[in-house]
């Protein structure tokens, strides 16, 4: 076990910057799969919303909620 070396620490450091023109590809990435899952969300009924756990008023509230969040 003495072999372990502890990762921690290291994880922030092993991602190079990236620009800003790549983070803001990454977000309106993100956007966009939070827009397609939530249009998803809504074609589901109660049985599978029952399925996941969710309520009427979950699904609702996520919806509601604009794609950058």
């Amino acid at each position: 076990m003495n072999e372990l070396q502890d990762v921690s620490a290291a994880s922030g450091q092993s991602r190079p910057h990236r620009s800003v023109a790549q983070r803001l590809l990454g977000s309106l990435w993100q956007g966009l799969e939070r827009a397609r899952t939530r249009r998803l969300l809504a074609r589901l009924d109660g049985r599978d919303l029952a399925d996941l756990g969710l309520s009427h008023a979950d699904r609702l509230n996520e919806m509601d909620k604009p794609f950058w969040r």
